[in-house]
């Protein structure tokens, strides 16, 4: 497990070397959303009953901040390596495909969850927070930005220059992230639109993520967990059986 080692420590860096950028700057648009939202939306926001508009905002910015930043890690360092030209490099090393995986989505998931604890404990300022399920919250956090993971990576193999990796976060990514009840309860939703909100795989893992701190949501966190740990699954299969087959990385 050298390679893994030595490729996972070298994505870490990657990020915590410019971390002022990496990890501060996303909090601090999580810390403007919650001062926005909460000032323009807390009076007339109806969300979970005894839970402030301000609290109920805190976990679901927490969790975006991490599915964003997870899947930025590995989308960008791969196409990056691609453009410049020196994943050649890590290509010639005696690396399998499945320590490749391993090291860019576990480096993927560290970012998010580094960003996610520095967005809650700047939020934490402003709200004060009960921790209903705490194991709960872990696991939605650890799958969430894992899957982000994956998914950046597929990002990443499939793209062939920055401006597709920035089409694929800003049409996919970015919409699925902000129609996934980050900044309101499904339940003041339409039914049709709540529908289409159960479409969505990451409410499942913003609204999981959220019962972890109040110990209510709009969906069963056991229905939620599924359907996080089943999409990871299909994801991390179908990244594996690409890079197995050098698809796009290999001549």
């Amino acid at each position: 497990m050298t390679g893994f080692a030595t490729l996972f420590a070298k994505e870490v860096l990657r990020f915590w070397k410019v971390a002022f950028q990496t990890v501060g700057g996303p909090v601090l648009s999580a810390l403007l959303y919650l001062i926005i939202f909460a000032q323009a939306l807390g009076a007339n926001a109806r969300v979970f009953d005894g839970v402030p508009y301000t609290a109920f905002l805190v976990p679901g910015l927490v969790m975006m901040s991490v599915l964003q930043n997870a899947f930025a890690n590995s989308s960008s360092s791969l196409i990056q390596s691609k453009v410049t030209g020196n994943l050649v490099f890590v290509l010639l090393a005696p690396i399998s495909h499945f320590e490749f995986f391993a090291a860019y989505v576990l480096a993927s998931a560290v970012r998010g969850l580094v960003v996610g604890l520095g967005v809650l404990a700047v939020t934490a300022w402003f709200v004060e927070l009960r921790v209903a399920a705490p194991l709960w919250a872990l696991a939605f956090a650890v799958l969430g930005s894992t899957l982000l993971g994956v998914l950046g990576l597929l990002a990443g193999l499939w793209a062939e220059k920055f401006d597709q990796i920035a089409a694929f976060q800003n049409f996919l990514i970015l919409p699925l992230t902000m129609l996934s009840g980050v900044f309101y309860s499904i339940q003041s939703l339409p039914p049709a639109w709540q529908a289409v909100s159960h479409v969505n795989p990451f409410f499942f893992m913003i609204d999981g993520f959220r019962y972890g701190f109040f110990g209510a949501s709009d969906t069963a966190p056991a229905t939620s967990l599924a359907v996080v740990a089943v999409s990871l699954a299909l994801a991390s299969a179908l990244a594996l059986r690409l890079l197995r087959n050098g698809y796009k990385i290999r001549t």
